[in-house]
């Protein structure tokens, strides 16, 4: 087979004209039952949840009231992104989402990149959603005077890190009382787990529960699935206007000074954290097929969820860095705990009752969204012809579900929290990134029938170039320091916690002994925290950098630079690349700049994410290939026409 049949592509017309064979090749055709409110329902559904009961405590915490911004820039990213993806859906009206869209514009080995993508960003998402999901359950289990073991309601990567880094941190004097709850937490999870071997038995059971429970309503069918998210996505904005209205009362504006005390890096830094809030939308995509009027309905059911949920965000924001310092608010469940804070239990319960039924609905829609890639590409002959079998009574996907069910339930037993927010958001943003650069490549091409949406034409020939020139003058006028720093690789001093969580035991006594001859007075206060004496110093830069160059550890343990630290700009580095050439193309050939910022967004939101998220996205898409090259070419629909 020739190279170029792995970029063979699909045309509309044999999309649509597939949909209405379906029954005629053994796959009946999925049942309609969506309006626009229905899919604006999804929508708000998948989007508040995870983002407003769990991860706005860590962007917060980051960022500080100024993380309003990262909302508002996210939003508009996604916006951006949301245009893209309306046009495609009025073009093509199928299930399949951003597989579907790439594999009319680029062509069958960049379809399945992005459908691998796919699998990541559903089936991790819900992970992520799970663990949130027991951790609120756990927490309202806790309050009725119902406790389950430790090990039996956290994961396993979460209990052997804590164990780690609480082993370290008491090395080092800090006491296991004066440990962080979820350090606590961990810690005791690992100690007190059965163990066979050497392996301990630590699995989150309150996330496989909800896994089943979800699963089987979206295995039940669509029509009961739309009601059930109706009535969560309705008790859960009542919840959250309510936090609203009981919050802004309590709000102390002394607690918005500063407000972005950690600068742009720090509301940055909340990027993946905020970015995976807003996921839920393109969920909406999938359920293309099951909409009365798909060409009218998605791209209105998109750009409302944004709308809505982007307002949500912003005010639920300010009410929480109003009510309590933004550096308490790094906790699992921001919204109960400055409730909890300031003594309003009642309120700390009805969040309890409402995050619990939020997650479920995000859940709900995720678990809806991956059976339906899974089927479009099995209905193309990339997946095996199980995966697109529909349910002849229920009308959906039911192999496809069943198989997403153990998908998510098996990982969501073992991995934490953080790994699997970044890598959906990465998985996310490609996607994104590709659906934009579709719409790109497609807007010249005259033999593509247009649906009844179009993205507002606004030319980027000069404005692109214009954008780009402005960056440069901020990068080197306002920001020249940090700037060079990037270019030079200037040599950075790592934080206290990262130092003393990096010592054994013989230079955690080393560290200590020269802290406490260089500091008298913390000597005399009898204090054996190595944390406490050395993140003191952390307030002046000057002197934390003197202090630092005199611990007698390796300078590996105290810096980070060379190619240990260059790594970690790789990815900014590409996006540099890729903006320049962008640049280049929208100058020659007249792009369109809504779609056009929406790829450079979402790119430079992936640009954010650590090297580390690039590596294990990378080893994904590697296994992917490997599937494609082993099975999915050779048994393409395409393949056997081309034949």
């Amino acid at each position: 087979m020739a190279l170029k049949g792995l970029f063979r592509k699909k045309t509309v017309q044999d999309i649509l004209k597939q949909v209405e064979k379906n029954n005629a090749d053994g796959h009946n055709a999925l049942g309609k039952h969506l309006t626009a409110r229905d899919l604006t329902a999804f929508g708000i559904a998948a989007i508040v949840g995870a983002g407003i009961f769990s991860t706005i405590g860590k962007a917060s915490a980051d960022g500080g009231p100024a993380v309003i911004f990262l909302f508002l820039f996210t939003a508009i990213a996604c916006s951006f992104a949301a245009f893209a993806y309306a046009e495609f859906a009025s073009m093509v009206p199928v299930s399949g989402s951003a597989y579907t869209y790439s594999y009319v514009a680029f062509g069958e080995i960049i379809a399945w990149i992005i459908g691998w993508a796919l699998i990541m960003e559903y089936a991790v998402g819900n992970i992520t959603v799970a663990i949130s999901w027991s951790d609120y359950f756990t927490g309202l289990l806790d309050s009725m005077g119902i406790h389950l073991p430790q090990y039996a309601q956290m994961d396993y990567l979460s209990a052997s890190n804590g164990f780690k880094d609480a082993t370290a941190l008491m090395q080092g004097g800090k006491t296991f009382e004066n440990l962080s709850l979820a350090t606590q937490g961990a810690y005791t999870a690992w100690t007190t787990s059965p163990v066979i071997g050497s392996f301990h038995l630590v699995a989150d059971l309150p996330a496989l529960l909800i896994i089943v429970l979800i699963t089987a309503l979206v295995y039940r069918g669509m029509k009961e699935s739309r009601n059930a998210s109706n009535i969560m996505v309705v008790v859960k904005l009542c919840i959250v206007l309510l936090v609203i209205a009981v919050g802004i009362f309590y709000v102390d504006v002394d607690n918005w000074h500063p407000f972005a005390p950690n600068g742009a890096a720090g509301v940055l830094k909340g990027v993946s954290a905020v970015f995976f809030a807003y996921i839920g939308f393109d969920a909406i995509s999938t359920t293309a097929e099951e909409c009365k009027d798909p060409q009218r309905d998605l791209p209105k059911g998109m750009m409302w969820a944004i709308i809505i949920c982007t307002l949500l965000y912003i005010a639920i924001a300010l009410v929480l860095t109003g009510m309590v310092s933004y550096n308490e608010l790094n906790v699992g469940d921001p919204l109960a705990f400055v409730f909890d804070k300031l003594h309003l239990k009642w309120m700390s319960g009805i969040i309890a009752v409402s995050a619990v039924i939020a997650m479920a609905s995000v859940l709900l829609v995720f678990q809806m969204g991956q059976p339906r890639i899974w089927m479009s590409m099995s209905r193309d002959g990339l997946l095996p012809k199980r995966f697109s079998k529909v349910h002849p009574k229920f009308k959906t996907p039911s192999y496809a579900t069943i198989v997403t069910g153990f998908v998510v339930a098996i990982p969501a037993l073992f991995l934490n929290l953080t790994m699997v927010t970044d890598l959906c958001s990465i998985g996310t943003l490609f996607a994104f990134v590709l659906v934009c650069a579709g719409v790109l490549a497609l807007q010249n091409r005259t033999d593509i029938p247009r649906g009844k949406f179009k993205t507002p034409y606004v030319n980027s020939k000069f404005i692109m170039p214009v954008l780009l020139i402005m960056g440069l003058v901020f990068s080197f006028g306002y920001n020249k320091k940090n700037t060079m720093d990037f270019i030079t690789n200037e040599t950075q001093i790592n934080n206290s916690a990262d130092i003393i969580t990096s010592l054994n035991k013989e230079e955690t006594q080393k560290v200590y002994d020269y802290l406490v001859s260089v500091d008298a007075k913390n000597a005399t206060t009898g204090t054996p925290d190595l944390e406490v004496l050395l993140s003191q110093y952390q307030q002046d830069d000057a002197k934390y950098a003197s202090v630092i160059s005199d611990l007698p550890v390796a300078d590996s343990i105290k810096y980070e630079s060379g190619f240990g630290l260059f790594k970690h700009k790789i990815p900014m580095w590409i996006f540099l690349l890729v903006l320049v050439g962008l640049s280049v193309w929208s100058f020659k050939e007249n792009l369109s700049l809504i779609p056009l910022l929406g790829l450079i967004c979402c790119l430079y939101m992936m640009a954010e994410l650590s090297v580390w998220n690039w590596i294990y996205f990378t080893i994904w898409l590697l296994i992917g290939l490997v599937i494609y090259f082993g099975f999915s070419r050779n048994n393409s629909k395409l393949n056997s026409i081309e034949a």
